[in-house]
């Protein structure tokens, strides 16, 4: 769908520069920050909205055969293999830095049970010091990928609202969430299930589909938010578990619009070269930027400037920069040959003949047929045998 990679990535933008905030002005969420700064405080809103958008996403194809999928064996396979190898990569990655430059957590260096619970996927059941503390979305959404076949039956057998109902109810009924709790999946299952059933829209009728969805998905959130502003930083942490909820309904309406092509000048920006490419390598972003933040504030920032908004200019100059293109070389060897090549058979396959070696002349003198680009013998003069 043109512009969902563009949302994914300006939502990962949209993280980095709310780690920047974070670690730079102590005391979140009442934070010393700049108040001129204080819209970069919802970074916990924009992994929601990486969930919303992964339910929406991964919703479509099946809504397009009736709600059924491949079969729940080969979701979850080709689910692995998108996810883990980027994943274990900044793994490593981020115990080297934790151990050896800048912690990531005040509860102490990574361990060996950090290796394991981290390895697993299981930082939202078991505790363990983290080696990064963006790694604890990747837990909770690899629990929803198993939630994700059981939505697509609901979907199908009793449609759209009886699938957020049997999520949603009996979540709320049993809240009392705090942000960083542990089992967040349940807490977040409905925000995903409000994206498997926005996905419908795509399939709609055209009339479904002309509906003006931009605009009620900004009606729908202007509350939220304007709640948000009157309470402030402190009440909208405590609260995070119902402005997600609330929220999720304005999100899944604002993909519904970009995925249906409205509105128009939306969907341009984020087909925009720069910003479909920066959604390209979004989840090698998120999987790796914190580490280089914490760096910079933490060891190299003070060594050059104050503490405080100087130090938040320099991580922005240093940290952001940094993060997009060590994001975009890391895509290049951890995520994007997983996504082109589906199997290790696939992966491994020798390179097309068109890049492979001319062979020699044979024992007669004449050389040997070379092969056409598109694998066809040739004679050296270009005709094909």
């Amino acid at each position: 769908m043109p512009g969902l990679d563009g949302l994914r990535g300006l939502a990962a933008l949209y993280v980095v520069l709310f780690h920047c905030w974070l670690y730079t002005f102590p005391g979140y969420p009442d934070s010393r920050a700049p108040w001129w700064l204080d819209g970069l405080m919802f970074g916990r809103l924009a992994v929601v909205f990486f969930l919303v958008l992964s339910g929406f996403s991964l919703a479509i194809s099946p809504a397009r055969h009736g709600w059924r999928s491949d079969g729940v064996v080969r979701f979850l396979r080709r689910r692995a293999w998108r996810i883990l190898p980027p994943y274990w990569a900044a793994l490593v990655m981020s115990l080297a830095v934790s151990r050896f430059v800048v912690p990531a957590s005040h509860f102490g260096p990574p361990t060996g049970k950090t290796l394991l619970v981290y390895g697993l996927l299981a930082q939202d059941t078991l505790t363990a010091p983290t080696p990064n503390g963006a790694f604890w979305s990747i837990g909770v959404e690899a629990e929803l990928y198993l939630l994700f076949p059981l939505l697509l039956f609901l979907r199908r057998r009793w449609g759209a609202a009886v699938l957020v109902a049997c999520v949603a109810l009996p979540v709320i009924a049993g809240a009392s969430p705090v942000e960083g709790a542990n089992r967040l999946a349940p807490h977040l299952a409905p925000v995903f299930a409000a994206g498997v059933a926005g996905a419908g829209i795509v399939v709609a009728s055209d009339r479904v589909r002309r509906l003006p969805w931009a605009w009620f998905a900004v009606l729908a959130a202007l509350p939220v938010l304007a709640l948000d502003l009157v309470q402030g930083s402190v009440w909208t942490v405590d609260h995070y578990f119902w402005v997600d909820l609330a929220l999720a309904p304005a999100m899944t309406m604002l993909l519904a619009a970009v995925a249906t092509g409205r509105p128009a000048l939306l969907v341009r920006l984020l087909t925009a070269r720069p910003v479909r490419g920066l959604g390209g390598f979004s989840y090698s972003l998120y999987l790796i930027h914190l580490p280089i933040v914490m760096a910079v504030v933490r060891r190299v920032a003070p060594r050059f400037v104050a503490p405080g908004l100087p130090t938040f200019w320099f991580t922005l100059a240093v940290a952001l920069p940094v993060s997009v293109l060590g994001a975009w070389l890391f895509s290049r060897v951890f995520e994007l040959p997983f996504q082109r090549n589906r199997s290790w058979t696939s992966l491994t396959a020798l390179p097309p003949a068109r890049f492979r070696p001319r062979r020699r002349a044979g024992a007669g003198g004449r050389p040997d047929a070379q092969l056409t680009a598109s694998g066809t013998p040739s004679t050296p003069g270009g005709t094909p045998c």
